[in-house]
């Protein structure tokens, strides 16, 4: 049977199932999120909050006698935490040691839809998407919090190869996505060369990611806004947790130093540079099987190969809260890939040859922050942040003495003055300003022949921002207007970029959502040669200079229904994208416009379903997205449009998690239509050396299909340490999936057939103490 008809039969047998499971559930503790959705509808009020605040808490459900305001007593007596009615409908709720003062300035961004996804996964009225990863529930194949993998389970966000270096959101590529962790813009985000995320999952608690309507305070990237927090709160006790996996081991302490400090440390080190795995062995395949290292052995026999592979990341942040109503944040980060390969091969003519590989990709940055609340409701704050990123190889053949070195390296340094005044519990203001100085530098050395090449350039970029929120007085409508004014000194460029966010709910159950945007991006990736950096890190940071690399440009705009009731969640979003002055050689062409200097933009249709259904123990959902991405180049196919590279038209995502006491378990099946590429009018032909393509991405490759599954149990060894242990398989009937498909010439100078295929069978196992 069709595998795609298998999936929905069985997605619509586990509906029924939970249904019927659910109608025989006896009255037990439920998580307070559930009884905050059953008094929301009875009282037709609102809950504002933190997912932290009421994580971990239960409770019976409360008695339908009660009246509103006997409901929020007995539940601030049930959970001891603070319930405030702002309005008739408006409640907000805050842990009990927190000031009314901070409310204030929290109580407009409201979380309107819990459990998005999953547990830990909610969506506010802004249009902004939160997770946490300490009530992170369990996604399939994750068998822990990583941060970039969470995202990608999201309508509209998704990586065309696999890897967390190349998110795509709504059809942009990874390098028009703005990652900040802990304000510190990342130019790395993924160690494995892009299949691990490199951010530790353990203290990075906070995700906030804006596909649209992005808040005007963050600029300088055309597509999504991802921004990353550690804990920010004090804890009283000292916290310690240890782990590993198949791949890695880690820590993370949470360290008390006074009742105004704290220090937060985390490392994380692989351990394959000793020890092979099976996950080593399925990641190290899907990364180096068609790059120039691996290559270089089908025109040669290989008599001796030695690898060493490693990454490591560190992170440390230090908590200082002054007084009341000041604090002080600074943060530290390292993380790093290291690779050394050295072959010993036969040529073609009998002789020897040794060549000895190197590729480094590190990544340094710190930032400090400090905050202040005014009496009158005002928030100031100053931050400073750092950033340096640098990419580097050496490719050396012994035998014939010639080595090739090559570097890219990016030098961020940031500035960012904010100041918030809530107005009255319906009006607030943000605004501030933002300075940023941003150098590349992109070298290469060759020895034997000699040759020389030094570029570095730099932008320096002032920024304005500002942006008012509103609610109505029946709290159904939000509304967010803003507006970034940015000046690109070298550019001698000057944008004014409007936002908006309207938010408004009706008949109960319903809202209606309106995002739309105006961005710039000043920073892009290109692909000089397709074999730079081994083919595995091809991708090098350039910045605009105004002719062949011109400034960034993009506009967006979006309209979404949703309805959510008795924990049933349907919302449907239609989307326009547009992104205007890219540049061929950062679309990784791999056909005759490999090498061609051009200027063009994209243009992005798309839909994004949803359907997620929760019972008491089961959750389960259903997502479509239809998207149509096309390119129009000035030059290239005569200025006619033509399909995007990474353009997906269909893209269907289910699961099914089952949460019992201690025990996690959720199964996944992935499936999206092929990608585009370019077929050469004649295998055979290679008369004149070069191949003779047809029109550019005419053609398909085949559908794309993978299932995941991941369980997790938590147990109590002794009393104060909780562990839990965990198994993923990716990919678990090891479906062969074509993810790229170019052509290139063997030794006998035939045309061949390369074909990048995905993640084969990919288990993991882990396992966890905190203290």
């Amino acid at each position: 049977m069709n595998k795609k008809l298998l999936c929905l039969i069985f997605y619509f047998i586990s509906i029924t199932f939970c249904n019927l499971t659910y109608s025989q559930e006896q009255e037990v503790e439920k998580p307070l999120v559930q009884i905050l959705q059953e008094l929301e509808k009875k009282y037709d009020v609102i809950f504002s909050f933190e997912t932290k605040t009421i994580e971990g808490i239960s409770m019976r459900s409360l008695s339908h006698e009660l009246s509103i305001k006997q409901a929020l007593n007995q539940l601030h007596r049930i959970t001891d935490l603070n319930f405030e009615m702002l309005s008739h409908r408006f409640i907000v709720i805050t842990p009990k040691d927190t000031e009314e003062l901070q409310s204030q300035t929290q109580h407009l961004e409201e979380v309107i839809i819990i459990n998005y996804l999953t547990k830990g996964i909610s969506k506010t009225n802004n249009g902004t998407i939160k997770a946490n990863t300490k009530a992170f529930d369990i996604l399939p194949g994750l068998i822990e919090p990583d941060v970039l993998q969470i995202v990608q389970n999201l309508p509209g966000i998704m990586s065309v190869d696999e890897r967390i270096s190349n998110i795509n959101v709504r059809g942009g590529t990874n390098d028009q996505n703005l990652i900040l962790y802990e304000g510190i813009r990342m130019y790395q985000s993924g160690h494995f060369f892009g299949l691990i995320s490199a951010f530790n999952p353990y203290l990075s608690e906070n995700i906030t990611i804006s596909k649209n309507g992005t808040s005007s305070k963050f600029g300088n990237a055309v597509s999504s806004t991802i921004a990353i927090k550690n804990a920010d709160e004090l804890d009283e006790k000292i916290n310690v947790g240890i782990g590993g996996n198949m791949l890695s081991v880690d820590g993370f302490a949470k360290i008390p130093l006074s009742k105004k400090t704290e220090l937060q440390l985390s490392a994380r080190r692989s351990y394959t540079d000793i020890l092979v795995s099976k996950t080593y062995d399925a990641y190290f395949d899907r990364i180096f099987n068609d790059s120039e290292l691996n290559a270089s052995t089908n025109m040669n026999t290989l008599l001796a190969q030695d690898e060493r592979f490693l990454f490591y990341d560190f992170n440390a942040k230090f908590l200082y809260d002054i007084n009341n109503t000041s604090k002080l944040r600074i943060n530290v980060m390292n993380m790093s890939n290291n690779l050394n390969f050295n072959q010993v091969f036969t040529t073609i003519d009998n002789n020897f040859q040794e060549t000895k590989s190197e590729l480094n990709q590190t990544s340094y940055g710190a930032s400090a922050t400090y905050s202040k609340v005014i009496n009158n409701g005002t928030n100031l704050s100053a931050q400073l942040y750092y950033s340096n990123y640098d990419l580097d190889a050496k490719n050396n053949n012994v035998t014939n003495n010639q080595l090739l070195t090559q570097e890219n390296k990016v030098e961020d340094f940031g500035l960012r003055l904010d100041v918030s005044k809530t107005v009255s519990k319906d009006i607030k203001f943000n605004g501030g300003y933002q300075f940023n100085e941003v150098g590349v530098t992109n070298f290469e050395d060759v020895i034997n022949p000699n040759y020389t090449s030094l570029v570095k350039e730099i932008i320096r970029t002032h920024a304005l921002f500002g942006e008012v929120e509103w609610y109505s007085t029946s709290r159904d409508t939000y509304i967010r207007l803003g507006s970034r004014i940015s000046y690109f000194g070298k550019l001698s460029e000057f944008l004014i970029e409007p936002r908006f966010t309207v938010n408004y709910k009706f008949l109960d159950y319903f809202r209606l959502e309106a995002l739309g945007e105006l961005k710039s991006q000043s920073i892009t990736q290109i692909i000089d040669l397709q074999q730079d950096f081994f083919g595995i890190e091809k991708r090098r940071w350039q910045l605009a200079n105004g002719n062949d690399v011109p400034l960034i440009t993009s506009e967006q705009a979006s309209i979404g229904l949703s309805y959510n009731q008795n924990n049933l969640l349907v919302s449907i979003e239609g989307y326009y994208k547009g992104v205007h002055n890219i540049t061929a050689r950062s679309q990784g062409f791999q056909n005759q416009f490999q090498f061609t200097n051009d200027i063009g933009h994209y243009t992005v249709k798309g839909i994004d379903f949803l359907i997620n259904k929760r019972f008491s123990d089961f959750s389960t959902w259903l997502s479509y997205t239809y998207s149509k991405n096309d390119y129009n180049f000035n030059e290239i196919n005569n200025s006619n449009s033509f399909s995007n590279t990474i353009d997906l038209r269909h893209v269907v995502n289910t699961s099914f998690t089952y949460n019992r006491a201690n025990f996690k378990i959720a199964i996944g099946f992935n499936w999206h239509s092929g990608r585009p590429f370019t077929s050469p009018l004649d295998l055979q032909d290679n008369s004149n050396s070069t191949i003779e393509y047809n029109t550019p991405n005419s053609s398909r490759l085949g559908d794309y299909f993978r299932t995941d599954i991941s369980a997790i149990y938590k147990f109590k060894p002794s009393k104060g340490i909780n562990a839990e242990v965990g198994a993923s398989v990716w990919n678990i009937f090891n479906q062969t999936n074509i993810i790229n498909r170019y052509y290139t010439f063997n030794t006998d100078n035939a045309i061949v057939e390369i074909n990048n295929k995905s993640l084969k069978f990919t288990p993991n196992l882990s396992f966890r103490v905190n203290f």
